[in-house]
């Protein structure tokens, strides 16, 4: 692996596109819980991926440059993106996701299993706001503060061409605010409260188009599971999200 990266907030700054800052994600080591517990999965692996090399890095967001809608998480999981290298990719709550975008023309394909499936995601870019998986999913304040420079920076270069954000549950949710104000956008106050198809329109500060910011419960097993949320449920809040950033 190239040089560590072990200040985000320098690092991230210095990207000049979305390449570049993608590059400089996965080579960060700058939370120590979160470098040792990624890595110990990568070595003990999952039964069922025993044959398999894990990724065992920090993973970046995966889209096109020039997205409309992003969206956004929580963190990689375990055997999941940390084992594929690519978001979402190869878990359960990816397969729910994926085949959500598929339906509503965000994706190109309804499953994604590797980084080299040949998957393509149409006017839509997924990240998190925390790049490693977390011991119990579940990254500390701390983490998700010293990770937060690298969406900042995402969102910066998104800019010209961002209309629309689906925040997948109420971490994500309030993990992002504070990155918002960071970014070219004002966060009304009092802030938005997370929920399932909450919706808040967000004034631009450079001038530029304003971005509207949407609420999903998160893809995760127990929600899908339990029915608390349904592709139905999931499909109609990509539908809105297609619509405010005024994809045919």
């Amino acid at each position: 692996m190239s040089d560590p990266v072990e200040a985000p907030a320098a690092a991230a700054p210095e990207a000049a596109d979305l390449a570049g800052l993608d590059e400089l994600v996965t080579r960060c080591t700058a939370c120590p819980r979160l470098v040792e517990w990624r890595e110990e999965i990568a070595r003990v692996k999952r039964a069922a991926f025993r044959d398999q090399e894990y990724w065992g890095r920090p993973v970046p967001g995966f889209g096109p440059p020039d997205a409309a809608i992003a969206i956004v998480g929580l963190a990689p999981a375990a055997h999941g993106g940390n084992r594929t290298g690519r978001i979402f990719t190869g878990d359960r709550s990816g397969d729910v996701l994926f085949q959500a975008l598929y339906d509503v023309g965000l994706a190109s394909q309804p499953e994604a299993w590797h980084i080299d499936d040949g998957l393509t995601l149409h006017h839509t870019r997924i990240t998190a706001p925390v790049h490693c998986a977390p011991p119990a999913n579940k990254p500390t304040p701390a983490e998700r503060d010293t990770c937060r420079p690298w969406l900042v920076r995402e969102l910066d270069l998104l800019r010209p061409t961002l209309r629309a954000v689906v925040v997948l549950g109420a971490f994500g949710w309030q993990a992002l605010l504070p990155v918002l104000a960071d970014a070219a956008w004002q966060v009304p106050k009092p802030r938005p409260k997370f929920g399932h198809e909450a919706h808040a329109e967000l004034p631009a500060t450079d001038g530029g188009e304003p971005l509207h910011l949407l609420g999903c419960y998160h893809v995760s097993q127990q929600n899908t599971f339990t029915g608390k949320l349904t592709p139905a449920m999931l499909r109609g809040v990509l539908e809105h999200a297609k619509a405010l950033a005024k994809i045919p």
